[in-house]
């Protein structure tokens, strides 16, 4: 990633670093020689100090200065010169003829090679000054003592120059090597603080395009778990939520797609209404008319009159109270009642109730009962399906024709099948007899007084139900048939 936690991490910890390493070497390489000069400078007053007090003492005190002197320019690398006033050296460590020269020539005004001074007291100056016999750099101090005797002090500049490089030079590799160890390790802490990070990340990016599998594992305890943890309530929470409001968007269209059809039904039904009760509303209005107006005088003209108006009036009441029952079917006010009950018999008690019907049409009703075959389901409403099928079967029969009823066991349904002998239906009728105020043959319906809504009946009963129906030709007829539950 061009714009990575990590990278920026190392990035501005290994400038970090890098800039105290350099920081570290320029104060090192600027100061550190002033810092030196001004410590050996403070080394030399505290030996001056030390000396003026002790030499003026007794011999016994002039004893410990010479023992106490040696070590002490040993450790810090100093070489001394004690002259008394007659120019007899009294004590030397280090010293060199040169020195006794550099000592006489600056007690006699011979200071030629005097770079620059650093501190001039009462009785000593400390100088730095370049040895022209050498050509080497000191630091120098010298002037008289309490007891009258001369003195001078050396250290060589060089060494300090030397140690000041060495210094500098080993701080570059130690910086150098801190640079690297320390990129390493902040590599190493960057990696270990944002790979949960980038877990987080992945996730996000998972959550992003709706996939809330994928979890936070982490074990640790600090702020980037405790937003794993929170990321994991989020992810719950979202998918909780997105499931509430798919299962509400699917109910929502539901609803609409129910609306619509309600509203396509009931355009539907005030149509085929309006179509199916026009003509009997206007053989009503003109037959009433007829006899308002006295069309005919006689007692059997009015009564043809009346039969006619009350005929008419019983196929309107007819054609209301199946809309009614199919108004209550399609918008599930009917409640279906699930019982067991013998279909057989069911069957053969309505016949009873229809054998006259048969008879005056010269119709033979064939069913053979058999041993009682038991089902589930809503007894009223079956017997509804059965008596659409079976007035069917009665307006559509032939001429001296046969209906037959047969009962079908097979292994957890029960098919119960009317078939009427007659004109096979067209092919493409059979796709509609289950719409409303379908009809295949408008003049032949018109002449039995048929509606066009038994089949609609049918339809929404075993819909409700939830079992299968149909219709089909077979042999010199036409079967319509439906499946119901086994019982037993």
């Amino acid at each position: 990633m061009t714009y990575s936690i990590r990278n920026q991490f190392a990035l501005i910890f290994g400038m970090l670093m890098a800039g105290t390493v350099l920081l570290c070497w320029f104060i090192n390489n600027t100061f550190l020689e002033r810092y030196y000069l001004q410590d050996k400078q403070r080394v030399l007053g505290s030996a001056y100090g030390r000396i003026n007090e002790n030499i003026s003492a007794d011999d016994f005190e002039a004893e410990q200065i010479v023992t106490w002197l040696p070590v002490f320019c040993s450790q810090n690398n100093v070489s001394v010169i004690i002259m008394s006033p007659e120019a007899e050296t009294l004590i030397t460590i280090n010293d060199t003829t040169a020195m006794r020269r550099q000592l006489i020539d600056n007690i006699f005004g011979r200071q030629d090679a005097v770079s620059r001074v650093l501190e001039e007291g009462a009785s000593y100056r400390t100088w730095i000054k370049r040895d022209f016999v050498t050509q080497a750099e000191y630091v120098e101090m010298w002037g008289l003592l309490d007891n009258g005797s001369y003195f001078l002090f050396r250290i060589a500049l060089e060494a300090i120059k030397d140690s000041v490089a060495l210094a500098n030079r080993f701080l570059g590799y130690v910086g150098i090597f801190a640079v690297l160890i320390s990129g390493a390790i902040i590599l190493f802490a960057a990696k270990k603080t944002t790979d949960p990070l980038m877990e987080l990340v992945r996730i996000s990016g998972r959550m992003i395009d709706l996939d809330f599998e994928a979890k936070y594992e982490g074990k640790s305890k600090n702020e980037v778990a405790l937003l794993g943890h929170n990321i994991n309530e989020l992810s719950m929470s979202l998918e909780k939520t997105i499931s509430e409001l798919k299962s509400a968007n699917n109910e929502l269209l539901r609803d609409i797609q129910r609306k619509n059809e309600i509203d396509a039904m009931r355009r539907d039904f005030l149509s085929n209404v309006s179509h199916e009760l026009k003509t009997p509303i206007a053989l009503i209005q003109g037959y009433a008319e007829g006899l308002k107006d006295g069309v005919n005088d006689d007692q059997e003209g009015r009564d043809f009159y009346y039969e006619v108006i009350a005929d008419e009036a019983a196929k309107m009441n007819g054609v209301v109270r199946k809309l009614l029952t199919l108004n209550e079917l399609e918008f599930g006010q009917s409640q279906i009642t699930m019982e067991r009950f013998d279909i057989v018999q069911m069957i053969a008690n309505y016949l009873q109730s229809v054998a006259i019907l048969a008879k005056q049409r010269q119709v033979e009703l064939l069913f053979a009962p058999t041993e009682p075959v038991y089902v589930w389901s809503d007894e009223y409403k079956t017997l509804e399906v059965l008596s659409n099928f079976l007035s069917n079967a009665l307006n559509h029969v032939a001429d001296d024709g046969q209906i037959r009823i047969d009962v079908v066991r097979a292994d957890t349904v029960v098919r119960v099948s009317v078939w009427n002998k007659g004109e096979a239906l067209a092919e493409n009728v059979i796709p509609h007899l289950w719409d409303k105020f379908y009809k295949a043959d408008e003049a032949r319906t018109r002449a039995y007084g048929g509606s066009g809504i038994g089949l609609s009946i049918v339809k929404a009963i075993m819909e409700a139900l939830h079992r299968d129906y149909g219709v089909a030709n077979k042999g010199d007829g036409v079967e319509f048939w439906f499946e119901l539950e086994r019982s037993g």
